[in-house]
């Protein structure tokens, strides 16, 4: 079997490996493994293909790989998904909402809903059916809700549950 087979093997490995542990360390190596294998290919001597490749190997730990975790870690979503798109929405009270429960129709769907717990809201701490309400958090699968006059005085942790 010729040697850049087995480079090449090698290099599938460690990129199986790099798929388990995403922390771009082993594609980096996998690289290198490439590049002994073209070093292979074209004939050259085994102690110039292990060179060739802890070369390569090594300059792409060193010079590509720092570049990409940068960029990774610098991503932001650009859009908001799921529960957390919903926060700052508008939505219609279907029933009564209290500090304990009630109902709203947001974004063409009916959600349980109730007020923040530390929430001012009028006089009897209800909201009518037929108001209109912002959401303020999600609390599991409950819209926190304030009044959609009324100023957002409600504080959430990074998970958007109100604290």
């Amino acid at each position: 079997m010729d040697g850049w087979l087995w480079w090449i093997g090698g290099a599938l490995v460690l990129a199986v490996i790099e798929m388990l542990t995403l922390d771009l360390v082993f594609i980096m190596l996998a690289g290198g493994a490439v590049a002994g294998g073209v070093t292979a290919a074209a004939g050259g001597p085994v102690w110039l293909q292990i060179v060739v490749a802890c070369v390569v190997a090594v300059l792409l730990l060193a010079g590509l790989r720092p570049w990409l975790l940068a960029n990774l870690r610098r991503r932001e979503p650009l859009v908001e998904t799921n529960a957390a798109a919903q926060v700052g929405r508008l939505a219609v009270v279907l029933a009564e909402v209290t500090e304990t429960g009630g109902r709203v129709k947001l974004a063409g769907e009916v959600w349980s809903a109730r007020l923040p717990d530390d929430g001012v809201v009028n006089s009897s701490g209800r909201v009518p059916v037929g108001a209109e309400v912002r959401v303020v958090a999600i609390d599991g699968a409950t819209a926190v809700v304030q009044p959609a006059a009324a100023p957002d005085t409600t504080t959430t942790d990074d998970g958007g549950r109100v604290v």
